[in-house]
C-alpha cells in the first residue's frame, strides 16, 4: 500500500462520512466485512461489539447516523501498512479522537476494521 493511495483513500472516506452518504461509505467494503468497535456496543448492543456482513453493518451505521445527525470528521493523520493503513481523526460532533485501522482484501475493499477512541 502507497501512502498516496492511503491518503486519497482516507480522504474520500471522510467525505462519504460527511455527506452522510451510507452507500458511497459502504462502497469501500466488502460484503464479508467485519467491524470491531466500542460504539457498536452502545448502538448495536446485539453485535457485542462485533459487526459481521456488510449488510450487518449497514443497519449499524444507519442508527449511528440517525443518532448523530451532525457527525462531522476531521482528518488528522493516514497512517500506511501493508495491506491496511490507520485514519487518525477527530470527530468534531463529540469532540473525541478516534484511530480506525483497516485492513484491505486483494480487490482494494476494506474486510476488517477496528476501531478505538479516545475516553
Amino acid at each position: 500500500m502507497t501512502k498516496e493511495f492511503a491518503t486519497a483513500f482516507a480522504q474520500r472516506w471522510v467525505e462519504s462520512w460527511n455527506a452522510h452518504d451510507l452507500e458511497k461509505t459502504l462502497s469501500f467494503y466488502s460484503e464479508d466485512f467485519i467491524i470491531e468497535t466500542p460504539m457498536a456496543l452502545l448502538l448495536y448492543p446485539q453485535s457485542g461489539g462485533t459487526v459481521v456482513g456488510k449488510s450487518e453493518v449497514s443497519k449499524y451505521w444507519a442508527i449511528g447516523l440517525k443518532k448523530n445527525p451532525h457527525l462531522r470528521f476531521e482528518l488528522l493523520d493516514v497512517l500506511v501498512g501493508v495491506n491496511s493503513l490507520g485514519i487518525h481523526l477527530f470527530n468534531a460532533s463529540s469532540n473525541k479522537k478516534s484511530i480506525e485501522l483497516m485492513c484491505f482484501n486483494s480487490d482494494m475493499k476494506v474486510h476488517k476494521s477496528i476501531a478505538i477512541y479516545a475516553e
